[in-house]
């Protein structure tokens, strides 16, 4: 194990800030300690001071950067701030791990990785902490080594993320155009929207259709259904909403030589065909078909069935992001989400948004980045409470 040491900095101690400031000074991430900690609200420095005495603490997050105090940096502020902050650590030479999502419109993150790029001796991550759940880790392997055979469409509902009036009140900034760059897409599922790509490939085209504030009091979306194009015929379906109290996580991802259900992202059912499916389909007699229908057929000369149940661990996939940061700077461990992949999710749900504010579907591949950001702009200046962007 390497005795080297990264001193992280905190730039924002709200709640994520203030639970990684914890972990890294409680020893809890190995190779790293809590070097300072950056924030514009001085309840802050009380709060700081009670807390981690012994990490300097800093008003402006460039004067952070350029203290010395710091050999890498996280960025636990609003979404708008992401690439800024993140082009400015990496400019004064210091590593980067990126809160998702990676910004709220793709030319911001677009700056930020050719940025980036140009710097490659400085680390540049993203806090896509789903990656490390071996429901997904397992999934992943399982489809990359083609045993399923090639994928055909896919489904993920996740309405899990009931939230009532009240949340919404806390902040003036929270579902706003202005202060954070939409709704449920830019701030409940990100994870979702990154893991769904990580695993079934990067969609081509997108149609959505939206609600914006449908059953809370806001501007943003509560509500998406969207249809995704992979190319090849391969299509699916992505819906999320904020105004399920029961809620669903179900995943399902049917390929040429099996099928695939996630219920919760704990339990995972995989159906294993015997042959392609268009072999099966070839092969049986319709009174072949009647019997395995009726259940007088052995069902295992046409699929097996597994069953696999996961337990969560609160925290540990965070923990695990930043152990890995800390091994890829001290020992060049590969890192489990590079930055420059983090314009993917924003790049799709601003093709659902887009889609749904135009009634027309969305080019992925070539982006109408300038359309998006007007679009944006407009309902940022209807808000009138915050500056628009460029």
């Amino acid at each position: 194990m390497s005795e080297k040491n990264v001193r992280l900095g905190i730039i924002g101690l709200g709640a994520q800030g203030g639970t990684y400031a914890g972990l890294v000074d409680e020893g809890r991430v190995p190779g790293m300690s809590l070097g300072a900690i950056a924030d514009t609200d001085p309840a802050k420095r009380e709060l700081a001071a009670q807390k981690f005495p012994d990490a300097p603490f800093y008003d402006d997050h460039l004067a952070m950067l350029d203290s010395g105090d710091v050999d890498a940096i996280v960025t636990t502020v609003p979404h708008f701030l992401h690439p800024e902050m993140t082009i400015d650590a990496i400019g004064k030479g210091v590593h980067a791990l990126t809160e998702k999502p990676a910004g709220v419109y793709t030319s911001q993150v677009e700056a930020m990785n050719t940025f980036a790029a140009e710097h490659p001796e400085t680390t540049f991550a993203i806090m896509f902490n789903q990656r490390t759940n071996p429901v997904y880790t397992d999934l992943k392997a399982l489809i990359d080594s083609g045993e399923l055979g090639a994928l055909r469409h896919t489904s993920w509902i996740i309405t899990t993320w009931w939230r009532p009036q009240g949340y919404y009140d806390q902040s003036e900034w929270r579902a706003t155009w202005g202060g954070e760059g939409g709704g449920v897409l830019v701030n409940q599922a990100p994870h979702q929207l990154d893991l769904w790509q990580w695993l079934c490939g990067t969609p081509k085209k997108v149609f959505a259709k939206l609600a914006f504030g449908f059953q809370r009091e806001i501007a943003t979306e509560d509500e998406v259904n969207a249809l995704v194009d992979f190319g090849d015929g391969v299509t699916g379906h992505f819906m999320t909403s904020t105004n399920d109290i029961i809620g669903t996580d179900r995943l399902e991802m049917l390929f040429d030589k099996g099928k695939v259900v996630v219920d919760g992202s704990k339990k995972v059912t995989i159906h294993r065909l015997t042959q392609d499916e268009r072999a099966l389909s070839d092969s049986m007699s319709m009174q072949d078909v009647a019997k395995l229908f009726r259940g007088e057929a052995d069902q295992s000369s046409v699929f097996t069935v597994e069953e696999k149940d996961y337990e969560s661990v609160w925290g540990k996939q965070h923990l695990d992001v930043l152990t890995n940061f800390a091994a890829h700077i001290n020992d060049g461990t590969d890192l489990i989400a590079d930055g420059a992949e983090g314009i993917n999710g924003v790049r799709l749900a601003s093709g659902m948004q887009l889609s749904a504010w135009t009634g027309r579907e969305i080019d992925l591949v070539d982006f109408p980045a300038e359309e998006y950001l007007a679009e944006l702009n407009a309902r940022i200046q209807e808000e009138g409470k915050f500056p628009t962007r460029s």
